[in-house]
């Protein structure tokens, strides 16, 4: 019961920090929305369908725009989350940030999650598919368009084939892990890969802290 007892109240006084927190939270970012777009945009005229190169293209302009604050080394990791897998690059990950590439090379599908952020998904190549329910059509995403999942909405996503992103959410990103921690406990079992995520994730977020940026 004192365990419980102390746990809730560090729940408690988690809770309502970020609740003071939020109105102020625009102070805290460093990208923006438009700025990503109008980059993506960049990448796509100067490399076409060649992903490698965009993503070149991007972390190395970043790199400029955002010192310290990118990570330059390309760790790609699998993902699965909401029943669908890929893999992600972290190009930056914080408290109130993270931007990553994600995608994959067959094709997937799953649930976005219910998130306590905004996320902004910028389509360098193929296409993504979204649905909400109640709509008969789906959403369509294709090469240098952009897909704003905002905050606490979920839907539907598919990759029906190559397909790979610019994703950049914004707001309270650590409750967001244990959307993306769930899959490796319920079907995966893939430790050694949820180990790797923490590390490069806390890593980043650690060495952001550092430099003062939340």
């Amino acid at each position: 019961m004192r365990a419980l007892t102390i746990l809730g109240a560090v729940v408690a006084a988690i809770s309502s920090l970020m609740y003071m927190l939020d109105s102020h939270l625009e102070k805290f970012y460093i990208f923006t929305p438009s700025e990503l777009n109008e980059l993506s945009l960049a990448a796509i005229e100067a490399h076409g369908n060649d992903t490698r190169s965009a993503v070149h293209y991007i972390v190395s302009h970043l790199s400029t725009t955002h010192p310290n604050h990118v990570n330059l080394d390309e760790e790609w990791i699998f993902n699965n989350a909401g029943g669908a897998m890929g893999a992600m690059y972290i190009i930056h990950a914080s408290i109130t940030e993270y931007l990553i590439i994600f995608g994959t090379a067959i094709g997937t599908e799953g649930h976005t999650g219910r998130h306590t952020a905004d996320d902004y998904f910028y389509i360098l190549k193929g296409e993504e598919l979204a649905y909400s329910p109640g709509s008969f059509e789906p959403e369509r995403y294709p090469q240098g368009s952009m897909h704003h999942l905002k905050r606490g909405d979920v839907k539907q996503y598919s990759m029906r084939d190559t397909c790979f992103a610019l994703e950049y959410a914004r707001g309270w990103i650590p409750p967001m892990l244990f959307f993306g921690y769930a899959d490796t406990f319920t079907s995966t079992l893939d430790f050694p890969t949820l180990w790797r995520t923490t590390w490069i994730t806390g890593r980043e977020m650690v060495t952001n802290l550092a430099q003062m940026k939340l």
